[in-house]
């Protein structure tokens, strides 16, 4: 919304500030991040009177769980409502990817906001239809991967991008559109699974979504493109300013979601920061990257799946509770050492990924 006063400009005044994509992920970040603050605590005092009794908890999960009955969950309202208010003040409206990543991001918040809705009014885990919220997952993540097919150059559409090779491509053709769904639902229910432990899920999203901040504005500027031999997609630069938005309303409900946390993120903010993840993937064709940067999550999803098909063939567990980290709760690891470490693999999976860009 403030890039208009670009408009009001010579070009050597503060009005020329707006034009730059780093001048305005600045302020949304920090527009984001305060906003944490400042609405963080009223909104949280508002869950807890709207929920009294907070998210249940798993009758068969870790005995160390229970101290935490009664906390309120939905916390990612506080996150979606502060990266919101950071895109659309900062971010150019006349994006077609900001708003193809802000439309995933809601519409996978309206999905976990009515699963959450579901526990806290039944007092039951089990929540929304595991059925309906795929269902209304694959639609919102078709329609966006559909939307990136259009927006993209004619040389990349349809094409995968493979990392470390340089000039390779994989024609998929109208195929890309249901690989592009996979992607964003792979990613949103991958975060879902993770988000299990005071801080665990928030601050791998954020890590990564920097990473991908990085990533956006590097493919979508040509020089920075054509030097690290990645390919130009036009447009994408802008999602850094989205990205930074998200960093800093992340950073706003870390504040209070760190252990022992006053509050939960819920579905409601772990699929939409999922989605956000994938389809930002999506739109900078770094699809293979994501799995890379978000190793973390993907470790997370495949516990599960292997967990459920080696007991459905057995009746026997590999992991003592699935996902991972109850399994390392489980063996007698604290929360704070589980949390700490899976941030450290995130870092470091991060790492990896950025390197993408250079070794080619």
């Amino acid at each position: 919304m403030l890039y208009w006063l670009t408009s009001l400009s010579d070009g050597g005044d503060v009005f020329n500030l707006f034009r730059y994509i780093t001048f305005r992920a600045g302020g949304a970040f920090f527009t984001a991040l305060i906003f944490g603050f400042i609405f963080g605590r009223p909104m949280i005092d508002l869950l807890r009177r709207k929920q009294k009794r907070g998210q249940p908890i798993r009758d068969d999960g870790p005995q160390n769980h229970f101290v935490k009955a009664g906390t309120p969950t939905m916390g990612g309202l506080l996150i979606l409502a502060a990266l919101t208010v950071g895109t659309l003040l900062w971010a150019r409206l006349d994006n077609g990817y900001v708003w193809m990543v802000l439309l995933v991001t809601l519409g996978f918040a309206a999905v976990g906001f009515a699963d959450d809705y579901a526990k806290v009014t039944k007092q039951h885990h089990a929540g929304l239809s595991g059925r309906v919220r795929m269902l209304i997952g694959i639609v919102i993540a078709i329609l966006a991967a559909a939307a990136a097919y259009v927006m993209h150059p004619a040389a990349l559409t349809g094409q995968l991008a493979v990392p470390f090779l340089k000039d390779v491509l994989i024609n998929l053709g109208w195929f890309y559109i249901p690989f592009g769904m996979v992607v964003i639902v792979g990613a949103a229910n991958a975060v879902n699974l993770t988000d299990g432990l005071d801080g665990l899920a928030i601050m791998p999203v954020m890590i990564a979504a920097a990473t991908f901040a990085v990533i956006a504005y590097m493919v979508g500027n040509a020089n920075f493109a054509n030097y690290l031999g990645v390919h130009f997609t036009p447009g994408t630069g802008e999602l850094a300013v989205f990205v930074a938005a998200l960093i800093g309303g992340g950073l706003g409900f870390l504040w209070y979601n760190a252990p022992p946390a006053a509050v939960f993120m819920g579905d409601t903010g772990s699929l939409a920061l999922g989605g956000a993840l994938g389809a930002i993937a999506v739109a900078t064709k770094h699809e293979i990257v994501l799995a890379i940067v978000g190793g973390l999550f993907v470790v997370e999803a495949l516990s599960v799946i292997i967990q459920v098909l080696y007991f459905k063939r057995t009746g026997k567990r590999v992991f003592l509770m699935a996902p991972i980290h109850h399994h390392f709760e489980k063996k007698g690891w604290g929360e704070a050492q589980i949390v700490i470490r899976f941030w450290i693999i995130a870092l470091i999976l991060a790492l990896i990924g950025l390197a993408t860009l250079k070794i080619r």
